[in-house]
């Protein structure tokens, strides 16, 4: 008998993030240890008349991958996954490692390479019906610092939420931002500002990302000003990376630091021109969400929070910036941040505008 909990994430993916139909084409991107939630995932769509096809990855093939091919190898490009996914309708990704750190110890350079080269892919992947979530497992927990069964519950507890409830309070903030034409950042060592004229806020309401918990745009590229202090550690290609500064003059990272993991920051930074540019601005809504677990999929949704992604921006948003990464990094706003849309306070003192 499979725990409740994974069958309603199942339903919720199935029914509410990628809205199954009959005849629908399923890909299904899943790490070992997310194999009970896969099961659950092909028999929702098998009632639904639609088609599953299910990949099986582990960081073991990943680092596999990576030591043993040559730098002439990581460019070549994978065409019969492109293929694959150009004749699906609907992408599903399920992650759980079983180790976070499987990267440790590999050249970031040859990293972002292949993210170059696979770029098509996940571009294709973006004109799709597509969701990412996680299966909680024991690589993860430890990550999170918890035991299997605490990290369950907080799992859970971020996505098994009433989503059409979550919706209308990110629809509030979004309404909100699209009355005025910038944004702006102030906290510690921060003060942020860039343009929105043109671009759309997205509210994420968990179709492509579960959980989910954010309203996001991607700035007027040249616009962005100002200086910004990230206080919230993050994983990148296994990688821990905390305490970012970033300078931007007219729109481009002038100036960057890293208290630590600079190296890789820097090679992320090296990719391309566009990896130098913001191609998100976002403010976490979650409040599900307790504590960061060094897993972006959650930490990025953080309730009182806001991030910032450097590099590819997202065409929803009307964003043009183009590049091989998208590094998301994140500042805590509870105590004393304010975010500014046009001259309008929309967050201070722990709070959201319909909170005042």
């Amino acid at each position: 008998m499979p725990d409740p909990r994974i069958v309603k994430h199942a339903r919720i993916l199935v029914e509410y993030s990628t809205k199954v139909k009959a005849g629908d084409m399923v890909y299904i991107m899943c790490d070992l240890d997310a194999h009970p939630l896969a099961v659950e995932i092909v028999k929702q769509v098998a009632s639904r008349d639609a088609s599953s096809l299910v990949i099986m990855e582990s960081s073991e093939l990943s680092r596999g991958y990576i030591d043993a091919v040559t730098d002439k190898g990581l460019e070549l490009f994978p065409k019969h996954q492109l293929a694959a996914i150009k004749a699906s309708d609907i992408l599903i990704r399920l992650r759980s490692p079983r180790n976070t750190r499987f990267y440790s110890g590999v050249d970031p350079k040859r990293l972002m390479q292949r993210r170059k080269t696979t770029r098509p892919i996940s571009d294709e992947i973006l004109t799709k019906r597509w969701c990412l979530t996680i299966h909680p497992n024991s690589g993860l927990a430890q990550e999170a610092k918890m035991s299997l069964t605490d990290y369950q519950d907080f799992v859970y507890g971020a996505t098994l939420l009433d989503w059409d409830k979550e919706s209308e309070l990110m629809f509030k903030l979004r309404d909100k931002l699209h009355e005025h034409t910038s944004v702006r950042y102030i906290g510690k060592d921060t003060d942020l500002q860039a343009s929105t004229e043109g671009r759309t806020w997205v509210a994420s309401i968990g179709t492509h990302n579960m959980p989910s918990g954010e309203v996001f745009t991607s700035p007027v590229e040249k616009s962005v000003e100002g200086h910004i202090y990230f206080d919230i550690p993050f994983l990148y290609s296994g990688t821990e990376i905390q305490g970012v500064r970033l300078e931007f003059k007219e729109g481009k990272v002038v100036k960057f630091s890293a208290e630590k993991g600079e190296e890789a920051l820097e090679a992320a930074l090296e990719v391309d021109e566009g990896a130098l540019y913001l191609g998100e601005m976002a403010i976490g809504t979650n409040r599900g969400i307790k504590q960061y677990t060094l897993n972006m999929l959650f930490d990025e949704k953080i309730g009182d929070t806001i991030h910032c992604a450097l590099g590819n921006a997202y065409p929803e948003c009307k964003g043009t910036n183009k590049s091989a990464v998208h590094i998301d990094i994140i500042k805590s706003m509870k105590d004393g941040g304010k975010i500014l849309a046009g001259d309008e306070v929309i967050y201070e003192k722990g709070k959201y505008f319909f909170e005042f």
